[in-house]
């Protein structure tokens, strides 16, 4: 009898088979996102150092805040657009956006969106 292979591990090769291709520099940064059931997570990486630039996620105050009583998909937005302001105040203007094994739909895609609308370039 087959056994349903786990969706997260699935998942995970998913992003592993992106991230042979993507690679974030200081000067242009990978934006990695991800998913949980309730909450979005979003930060920008320079692979180079290892270090993480810049983040933000529903549970930082400042967004819970501006979240409160919206849609998952509402405040993947408010999150991708505190991201890009945090981004804009260190200097960063473009990133690479690693989507870390999710479809380019829903909250993934409005995070993106609203990083796009709010300045950074990808």
């Amino acid at each position: 009898m087959h056994s349903r292979p786990d969706r997260n591990a699935l998942r995970h090769r998913r992003h592993l088979r992106a991230r042979r291709r993507l690679e974030g520099q200081t000067t242009r940064p990978r934006l990695s996102v991800f998913r949980s059931l309730k909450q979005i997570y979003a930060q920008l990486i320079d692979d180079e150092t290892g270090q993480t630039l810049a983040s933000a996620s529903t549970l930082d105050p400042e967004v819970r805040a501006r979240v409160a009583g919206k849609k998952k998909t509402e405040a993947s937005a408010v999150v991708g657009e505190v991201l890009a302001q945090h981004a804009k105040a260190k200097g960063i203007t473009a990133a690479v956006f690693d989507r870390g094994g999710y479809l380019f739909h829903g909250r993934v895609r409005a995070l993106a969106e609203a990083a796009r609308a709010a300045g950074l370039q990808f």
